[in-house]
């Protein structure tokens, strides 16, 4: 028995990412998008390949990835935001319902989505992980556009 391996591609040339960012804790935001824009750019995607959205907050993200999904003309997709826990059960709530969304927007739509939700206990945490998070979520969907693309192109050479 052969085993196949796909190896890991970073290589971004021509691929098309959509990215949503939530504007509710807005500095943390504008961190993630500075270091995810930065790292797609180091990896190859143009500019001209990435459409950028803003909506409210987390909640809001998963519909917003959902009509880009829709639209077929995207290879991966980015979700930014920030959801800092307060004094009450609200953090659980969007932390946990805008997570579930966003996983869902991807398998229903066989759509790779890097998900750069922060969701910390205080500012401080938000902001050391910003740089880190937005670079990680830049380096995941093109990862993941060229894997499924891989497999895509591997599943028509057996049709």
């Amino acid at each position: 028995m052969t085993v196949g391996t796909f190896e890991s591609n970073l290589q971004g040339e021509g691929l098309r990412i959509g990215i949503v960012q939530a504007r509710f804790n807005a500095d943390v935001g504008h961190g993630l998008l500075s270091a995810c824009l930065a790292e797609l750019k180091h990896l190859g995607v143009a500019d001209e390949d990435i459409l950028h959205v803003t909506v409210p907050g987390a909640l809001e993200v998963p519909l917003a990835l959902q009509k880009m999904a829709e639209t077929q003309q995207f290879d991966a997709l980015v979700a930014l935001g920030a959801v800092i826990r307060g004094e009450t059960y609200h953090f659980e709530l969007v932390s946990n319902e805008s997570g579930a969304g966003i996983t869902r927007v991807g398998l229903d739509y066989g759509m790779p989505i890097a998900n750069a939700i922060l969701t910390t206990e205080n500012d401080e945490q938000a902001e050391v992980r910003m740089a880190e998070k937005g670079t990680d979520a830049a380096r995941v969907a093109v990862e993941m556009a060229n894997l499924l693309l891989g497999l895509e192109e591997l599943q028509a050479e057996e049709d």
